[in-house]
């Protein structure tokens, strides 16, 4: 493959942005491709392919540069190249790269875990930790391969099989996904929100573990549910599907922006039982034992989605996730108020710490025994989507 030494300069600008200016992977390489219109779809897939490339295998790239990266973005894309398969141009910038040099060293490097997998110190030591050896071995490497994109169809406008002919018909495959219920996984990526199925709200880009979440809740028609933690929505959309767009929908959360959000793709999807509410202590004082589902997917490190947000390998701090499960001890004792008695409660996280998971719940059950666990599920990205964990809940009186 022939690199130009525009798209390079590209991925170098967004690698700055990433790992000097502290800036998310997503957006900067959103900034760095808005900068020239007239790149293609080639040009754009490969600075943002090259991009995140990097930015999963940086500790690995680092070891083999064997200095710190952040002074020498030409040559860790020379090396990356290097890595796969590919032969540099004679350019000043790749001075010093010589092939049989680099994959011996790489060969070398790639004998420990973390920098093979490349994972910092303290995450690789807090997996073993919490995980296991055995397990972590396989969840280090499963969360390394570049997530699928998925697509949630919306039940309340068409179903699966039509949307699977209309996308066909574009030139766009896609595959069932057995033992989910609404899910197609395109067999290629491309850009999807461009599609008109997608402006009538006939699909949703939503991983099929996400997916698992709301079935999860066994919501039925004419319900009161509360979705605490609602974001921009997608749980709480498919949840509306789920009831038949019949009951009442409270979607809560702390941003005001991101319920917004929310109200346009509920627009959008066809939904219209959905009430969008900021959460916080009045809010759950006035709805205190009103809601028939409660479903709690708090903050939490997203350590089962670093395949799709690896930068956050690099961003994460030890600190930060002590803090998050603190958060989480606070909003799963506060919220489950608003759960009725005889209602279920869904705890979710999009983590693979059992200290985030099935521990919190543990603590919970501990200080409030008017709620029984009465099943959990837990996902790893080794299964072959994004990691989960999601435990149901019963409230007794």
């Amino acid at each position: 493959m022939k690199l130009h030494k525009s798209l390079v300069q590209a991925v170098v600008d967004t690698l700055q942005q990433i790992f000097v200016e502290g800036v998310y992977a997503d957006k900067a390489v959103e900034q760095v491709l808005k900068q020239n219109p007239k790149w293609g779809s080639r040009d754009r897939r490969f600075i943002a392919e090259t991009t995140y490339g990097i930015v999963r295998w940086w500790r690995l790239l680092n070891e083999i540069l064997g200095k710190n990266g952040t002074n020498h973005f030409y040559k860790l894309i020379g090396i990356y190249q290097l890595l796969n398969g590919n032969d540099l141009p004679d350019w000043e910038e790749f001075n010093g790269l010589e092939k049989g040099t680099v994959l011996e060293k790489a060969s070398s490097v790639k004998q420990v875990r973390k920098y093979r997998e490349a994972y910092p110190d303290w995450l690789d030591e807090l997996m073993v930790k919490e995980l296991g050896e055995v397990v972590w071995e396989k969840e280090a490497c499963a969360l390394n391969i570049e997530a699928a994109v998925v697509l949630r169809v919306n039940t309340l406008k068409t179903n699966k099989n039509k949307v699977q002919r209309l996308l066909q018909e574009q030139g766009i495959e896609t595959e069932l996904i057995s033992d989910y219920a609404d899910a197609l996984r395109l067999v290629k990526r491309q850009n999807i929100q461009s599609l008109k199925e997608y402006k009538q709200g006939l699909i949703e880009i939503q991983d099929a573990s996400s997916q698992l979440i709301s079935p999860f809740l066994e919501v039925q028609e004419g319900m009161t549910v509360i979705d605490a933690c609602a974001g921009a929505g997608g749980k709480s959309l498919h949840i509306a599907a789920m009831m038949q767009d019949k009951g009442l929908l409270i979607s809560m959360d702390v941003e005001e922006r991101k319920l917004k959000e929310l109200q346009r793709r509920a627009e959008r999807a066809g939904v219209s039982i959905i009430k969008t509410r900021v959460v916080n202590e009045a809010a759950i004082q006035q709805l205190k034992s009103s809601a028939d589902r409660l479903l709690l997917d708090v903050p939490c490190s997203g350590l089962g989605v670093i395949r799709r947000n690896p930068d956050a390998k690099w961003k994460l701090t030890e600190g930060f996730i002590n803090e998050i499960k603190n958060t989480q001890q606070q909003i799963i004792a506060a919220y489950s108020e608003m759960l009725k008695a005889e209602g279920i409660m869904v705890y979710a996280t999009c983590s693979i710490l059992p200290t985030e998971n099935q521990k919190q719940v543990e603590l919970f059950i501990q200080s409030h025994p008017d709620f029984v666990l009465l099943e959990d599920k837990k996902i790893f990205a080794s299964d072959g989507f994004d990691g989960f964990y999601m435990a149901k809940l019963k409230r007794l009186k």
